[in-house]
């Protein structure tokens, strides 16, 4: 039906956006039981900084990074300073640095955990490759071993918070003690999830896919404390890998979580629309008249593709119908077309 068109108005537009969860190990496992770390990305100078972390032992072909571990203090505690020279100016103090403005954007402002000022944290930054939007709240649980074989479970606060937080990082929520979003408020925690005196155990931030871990609140309940020696490397990183890594631990759950935007475009053929066609096989190519007198009166077409233009006629879109559809004066069609970006 070359040449037939029809102008489309504000009312032919619905825009719908609906959110997709997806499991975010490698392997679409929904749980990581498995932790590795390279020797060589440890020792060489990444490794002052962060440690990655696998799901498989690094020197296999199926080993990929899921997430990295770092430790930052306000003061430089934890590492080998840069300089004799400058005291304090170190990998931790940088890490610090960079989390603060990402997070808080403002050199000035310390992190609250709960109701407690926290001059440090670890951090654990899910791999960019293991998610597409953001991380999915409600969906956390992780399991961590203190030196003691004491445990806990840590999940965020998604389903108790009465309104949302937001800082430079995006949405903010608390972690809290519990698992899948559930929280546990029972002895050893106080009525918020939170350990007693010392604020909650940190930030879930699903839309930078980073988790901020309190070490006042690890060292109360599981006694994970890190070291805060100056100019020493307190090797803070591989405490909390071994926490993670813990015998009665090795559960990290984790969901990912994706808006999708629809544009959806209804396409309405009237009574009285779309009932010719100049394909060859119902005109004559030569003089343009009508094959067959029955197609005069009482004609019939099959529609089977819908093309939208731009009002400079360029395509821009084509939707490719299940069937033929038969169109005739006593027939209307309504189609919906359905675009996802």
């Amino acid at each position: 039906m070359a040449g037939t068109f029809i102008r489309l108005t504000p009312e032919d537009f619905v825009v719908s956006a609906d959110s997709i969860t997806a499991t975010l190990w490698s392997g679409n496992n929904p749980e990581l039981t498995t932790f590795f770390l390279s020797a060589v990305q440890t020792a060489g100078s990444s490794g002052d900084y962060y440690y990655n972390v696998y799901q498989a032992d690094p020197s296999t072909s199926d080993a990929e990074v899921q997430f990295a571990i770092a430790y930052g203090n306000k003061f430089g505690s934890g590492s080998v300073w840069y300089n004799s020279a400058v005291p304090g100016a170190s990998p931790t103090r940088t890490t610090y640095g960079q989390y603060r403005t990402l997070v808080l954007g403002d050199e000035n402002s310390d992190f609250v955990f709960g109701n407690t000022i926290s001059k440090d944290f670890w951090a654990l930054s899910i791999d960019r490759t293991r998610y597409k939007q953001s991380l999915f709240p409600g969906s956390l649980t992780l399991l961590l071993q203190g030196p003691n074989n004491e445990v806990i479970s840590l999940t965020d606060n998604s389903q108790y918070a009465t309104s949302i937080v937001f800082n430079d990082a995006g949405r903010v929520y608390q972690l809290i003690s519990g698992s899948s979003g559930t929280g546990y408020f029972g002895a050893g925690v106080d009525s918020n999830g939170y350990s007693p005196n010392s604020g909650s155990y940190g930030y879930l931030l699903p839309d930078i896919g980073t988790i901020l871990l309190n070490p006042l609140a690890l060292s109360q309940s599981i006694n994970l404390t890190p070291s805060r020696s100056l100019n020493s490397n307190g090797d803070n990183y591989q405490k909390l890998f071994n926490s993670i890594d813990g015998a009665n631990a090795s559960s990290f759950r984790l969901n990912s979580q994706e808006t999708i935007a629809s544009d959806y475009i209804f396409i309405r053929a009237r009574n009285a629309e779309f009932n010719y066609s100049e394909n060859p096989s119902f005109i004559s190519g030569s003089t343009g008249e009508v094959l067959y007198n029955s197609f005069i009166n009482n004609p019939q077409t099959f529609p089977t593709t819908i093309g939208m233009y731009n009002d400079n006629n360029e395509l821009l879109a084509v939707a490719k119908l299940s069937r033929p559809l038969l169109k005739d004066f006593t027939k209307e069609a309504l189609v919906r077309v359905k675009l996802d970006f």
